[in-house]
């Protein structure tokens, strides 16, 4: 059976109270990096801006937490709070039922609802569910994205702490499977590491034998990449042979390594201002239509925040975009849905495993 998607369901502009609607207000930005009294903040969800009588524009490109700006040429675009300029035309209003023209469309999608009754034994994901389900759905999506869409993984370095899950996911990125990737320091120096040593944080990377001084090994690929001037020229140069970075690299896939305040190094490619970080996975994201966090809470969260709901893809055709959050911890992968992820799904268990088993399930299904 081919991949569908749930359907869309337009909003009826020609019934009250949205045919009554007043068109949106639109007040002038008078302190950079400050909106107007009175402004809309922007959710998850599909959401239509009554710009003229009669014409309803849905929002594209959408991201939680950010202002709405009307551009010279009519469109709407939207802004983090720090892009703001003096004299832009944000859109005000705190009503979203059309009351002040902002339409907030949360029954957009007709997802299947998985509870029904009021009283369901194991309603919400433990270390018993079963994710036989989700996998087989998971690999359909990843078919049709391969093709279709744009799949971005979010990775924590456990990923690369296994040699058969990194080696596992390497044949992802070969086979198509890998539009971008967004991680962390840590990520791309341990996957150094074991390209370099065999190890990750000084244990081999598939026995799990700790190595005589081993604690070095990860400073030491830091130093020799920092050395070197980057991991492409390490690449370039035959110094790293195998991995993760590797593939992604040679195959010119975009990615964005964050970095942060504990960080070791760092390597030269990681981007150490934090906003500009952001920036640079907003971009990633805006082009995203599934995404796939694996064990690194806070770059997931980071991630989902920046995604909304749906995705305009052709002429009026709107998509949801698909998130799932793999992880061992229960508390990791509900905070997530917490945070306010409308389309998070989550598997939990071993990420090492999972990309094994994604892996060889996608190979077995689909040749």
């Amino acid at each position: 059976m081919p991949f569908t998607f749930p359907p869309y369901s337009l909003p009826d502009f020609n019934k009250p109270p949205l045919r009554d609607a007043p068109t949106v207000v639109f007040d002038r930005v008078r302190q950079a990096k400050v909106p107007p009294e009175n402004y809309h903040a922007t959710s998850i969800y599909p959401e239509y801006f009554h710009i003229r009588k009669g014409e309803w524009q849905l929002l594209e490109q959408s991201r939680m937490d950010c202002v709405v700006v009307l551009n010279q040429d009519g469109s709407l675009a939207v802004r983090e709070f720090r892009h703001l300029q003096v004299r832009d035309l944000v859109a005000c209003g705190r009503t979203e039922n059309g009351a002040d023209g902002i339409l907030v469309h949360t029954e957009a999608f007709d997802f299947p609802e998985d509870v029904s009754q009021k009283f369901v034994f194991r309603s919400r994901i433990t270390r018993e569910t079963s994710f036989s389900i989700d996998y087989d759905e998971l690999y359909d999506l990843l078919e049709f994205e391969r093709e279709n869409g744009f799949i971005v993984w979010v990775l924590g370095p456990a990923v690369v702490f296994d040699r058969d899950a990194r080696d596992a996911f390497v044949q992802l990125i070969e086979r198509g499977y890998v539009h971008a990737l967004l991680a962390g320091n840590a990520l791309a120096v341990h996957d150094v590491e074991a390209a370099l040593f065999g190890t990750g944080l000084g244990q081999e990377i598939y026995s799990k034998r700790t190595v005589d001084l081993g604690h070095y090994n990860h400073l030491d690929a830091i130093t020799r990449i920092r050395a070197l001037g980057s991991v492409e020229k390490a690449i370039d140069e035959g110094v790293i042979k195998d991995g993760v970075m590797r593939a992604i690299i040679r195959k010119g896939l975009p990615y964005v390594l964050a970095g942060s305040i504990r960080d070791d190094g760092p390597l030269p490619e990681v981007i150490g201002d934090v906003y500009q970080a952001q920036d640079k996975m907003r971009d990633v994201a805006r082009q995203a239509t599934t995404v796939i966090a694996l064990a690194t809470q806070l770059h997931a969260i980071a991630a989902a925040n920046m995604l909304p709901s749906y995705k305009v893809v052709g002429e009026n055709q709107v998509r949801p975009v698909y998130f799932y959050t793999v992880d061992m911890s229960e508390f990791a992968i509900n905070k997530l849905v917490n945070r306010g992820s409308l389309t998070a799904r989550s598997i939990l268990t071993n990420v090492q495993d999972f990309v094994v088993t994604v892996e060889r399930g996608l190979r077995k299904r689909f040749g």
